[in-house]
């Protein structure tokens, strides 16, 4: 292959192969790109970020580049607004660290969905996310006092704020409310990220409430990585058969 056949000829060539490889596999280096192709560094340079601008590889500061697989992020009624229940249940090990975490006044915006008076002192937390150990995720949680105390000191024993409410606070917490999006993240968010080139990152804001008595608990806003993670919404219940599948099978239509 020749300088001239381009980047995006070696980057199909790399994408066939990566069908065939297990998730984690280490890719060859630039370098060695160079001379399996008989290419410049520009051309094997390129063709890696098009493979990760694909999403089927993702490069790690100082050791490599690997071989990509997003997993699917389901949100859903019956799924608890859990970061580590629904990544294990997606099949991958979830991880997270507190990076900050403070008792600060609720903004007005952060008080609306709190169901507290603007001012109100709620814990506010900046956490990042990990999926098999590659960062996936950074988000801002904030959590009214009086579902917890202290919050600092629990997350140092369980790393799940689901379990930690459940344990400490006594809530059955629910997702009520949530809404998705896509962004391209701010300069803060994307160094969080350890993103190599700045591209789109899904953006999920929620409310949680407690299951008993209706009372939210928590407000969130997370930036995902779309090359980790593919956020996936169930909508309903798949129980109830479709009633235009009915009619199809049957053949009546009214």
């Amino acid at each position: 292959m020749t300088e001239r056949s381009g980047y995006h000829d070696i980057a199909c060539v790399l994408a066939d192969e990566i069908s065939e490889l297990e998730t984690g596999t280490k890719l060859a280096s630039e370098h060695e790109l160079m001379h399996r192709f008989g290419v410049g560094r520009a051309s094997a340079r390129a063709a890696v970020q098009e493979l990760e601008r694909r999403g089927l590889v993702r490069r790690v500061r100082g050791s490599g580049t690997f071989v990509n697989r997003p997993i699917d992020y389901l949100i859903s009624h019956e799924q608890r607004p859990s970061w580590h229940r629904t990544v294990e249940a997606a099949g991958a090990t979830p991880r997270s660290t507190v990076l900050s975490s403070d008792v600060r006044p609720a903004s007005a915006r952060e008080a609306a969905y709190l169901g507290v008076a603007p001012g109100t002192e709620v814990h506010h937390m900046r956490r990042l996310r990990f999926v098999d150990g590659n960062v996936a995720a950074v988000g801002d949680e904030w959590v009214t006092r009086a579902a917890l105390t202290e919050l600092g000191s629990g997350l140092r024993v369980e790393e799940s704020l689901d379990e930690l409410l459940r344990q400490m606070g006594r809530f059955d917490v629910v997702r009520s409310w949530c809404r998705i999006g896509t962004e391209v993240p701010a300069p803060e968010i994307a160094d969080a990220l350890e993103m190599n080139f700045v591209t789109p990152v899904w953006t999920v804001e929620s409310i949680n409430r407690d299951a008993d008595t209706g009372v939210a608990v928590t407000y969130s806003m997370s930036w995902m990585r779309a090359d980790m993670i593919r956020v996936v919404m169930e909508i309903g219940d798949r129980s109830v058969s479709n009633p235009l599948e009915s009619q199809r099978r049957t053949g009546t239509f009214v």
